[in-house]
């Protein structure tokens, strides 16, 4: 037996909650029941269940050079992530459900979070998805827009196959939406511009990825699921205009089209050009502060249903270069939560990274502590403001994008 005392619940002082072996068996306020076993004293810190991060790239099987499920995981759980959905982009790639489920079986003995994956659709990938059954997976990702891994999507005759034998076995297609016709013309201009790929500099980055790339790509998909009637979940959101056209507020169970967004397209300060360096470079491209400004409010109103991180660890040499030769990606899990509670409300962040990420998906956490609720508990506490350096990562790429940034808040997870 374990008892959390002392604790703020929801916004209310001196809760008490007593776990037995992974799961919540009590919870009150006032005076706790006697417990021979581990008390907590929570200090009057916030207890909130979980978070699931339903976007992370943790780099195994494949690799390993840059992080591993193991390395990655342990970052996540310091940033108060119990529960992760990995993304298929690794070498090879989890394109067939052999490949997956050793990937999923690789989580389960090394991981220190609830570990998940999504299977990468690619072209002929009908063969292969066929072979999960309903509820085995969280759901099928597709790369509508060249990334990190090159991951080339199905034709749209196979993707709406696809996405029609998703709606039948209620399975959520997950995508990234750019557009690579617009994206290769805005590179062939920035190279014909500054005379060859490596001298385009890394704040041409927002221009060849641009917010046209990605409304234009969110528009097509967004087509193929109303045709299908597919759930369709729209990675991470980085454009006002996204949000204004296509995005609206309402209950997650009510919606066929959900989407995400992340920490680093939300931050008000990285949204200023002039503070991001390549290695803030990340696909797709953050854009500007009034695109920051709408994205913070969608996460307020519940037009954006989840916020995932999109942790994707680098060495720091491979990041740099220009637009064309630093890789894209950034690691953020292991400070995400901190770094948005100086932007964010604490049950805002909850609700989108527990009960939203449980509704679509399947998997972590409903967003309440109460009896029956699994155990994955986590402290919010209230520090004297501190500094994050690259010396506090726990990932081996040794580095994080908010080196430099004041938080004002720890992390401690409990359980899990």
């Amino acid at each position: 037996m374990k008892l959390i005392v002392n604790a703020r619940i929801g916004g209310t002082p001196g809760s008490w909650v007593l776990v037995d072996g992974n799961t919540i068996s009590s919870t009150g306020t006032g005076t706790p029941p006697p417990c021979s076993g581990t008390i907590i004293d929570a200090r009057g810190a916030d207890l909130i269940p979980g978070l699931t991060d339903s976007h992370v790239h943790f780099r195994e099987p494949g690799l390993e050079y840059k992080a591993t499920i193991a390395s990655e995981s342990r970052a996540a759980l310091a940033g108060g992530i119990t529960t992760v959905i990995d993304m298929p982009n690794t070498k090879p790639a989890t394109t067939t459900a052999e490949a997956l489920r050793a990937k999923l079986e690789l989580g389960r003995r090394t991981a220190s979070v609830h570990y998940h994956a999504f299977f990468g659709a690619v072209p002929g990938c009908m063969k292969e998805v066929v072979k999960f059954a309903p509820g085995e997976i969280p759901g099928v990702k597709v790369f509508l827009g060249t990334s990190t891994g090159s991951m080339a999507a199905p034709g749209e005759s196979e993707m709406l196959e696809l996405m029609r034998w998703c709606a039948d076995n209620n399975m959520p297609v997950m995508v990234h939406t750019e557009d690579n016709d617009i994206i290769a013309a805005n590179t062939a201009a920035a190279i014909a511009r500054y005379g060859s790929p490596d001298k385009v500099p890394v704040s041409m980055h927002s221009t060849i990825r641009s917010a046209e790339a990605c409304v234009k790509a969110t528009e097509k998909a967004i087509e193929l699921a109303i045709r299908t009637g597919a759930h369709l979940h729209i990675a991470h959101i980085s454009t006002a205009e996204e949000v204004r056209r296509f995005l609206s507020p309402g209950n997650v169970a009510d919606k066929q089209i959900t989407a995400e967004t992340t920490p680093m397209y939300l931050d008000p300060w990285l949204s200023e050009a002039a503070h991001r360096s390549s290695l803030h470079k990340i696909n797709p491209a953050i854009k500007t502060p009034e695109d920051a400004e709408a994205l913070r409010a969608a996460v307020i109103s519940g037009a954006i249903d989840t916020i995932g991180t999109d942790h994707a660890p680098h060495l720091r040499a491979e990041k740099e270069g220009g637009a064309l030769t630093a890789a894209s990606g950034a690691p953020s899990v292991q400070f995400a939560l901190q770094m948005m509670l100086e932007y964010q409300p604490l049950d805002i962040i909850v609700e989108r990274m527990t009960a939203a990420p449980f509704r679509i998906f399947g998997v972590g956490s409903n967003g309440i502590i109460a009896p029956g609720a699994p155990a994955d508990l986590v402290l919010v506490e209230k520090t004297e403001p501190f500094e994050i350096t690259d010396s506090m990562v726990i990932s081996p790429c040794g580095w994080t994008p908010f080196a430099g940034r004041t938080i004002n808040h720890t992390i401690s997870a409990l359980q899990v």
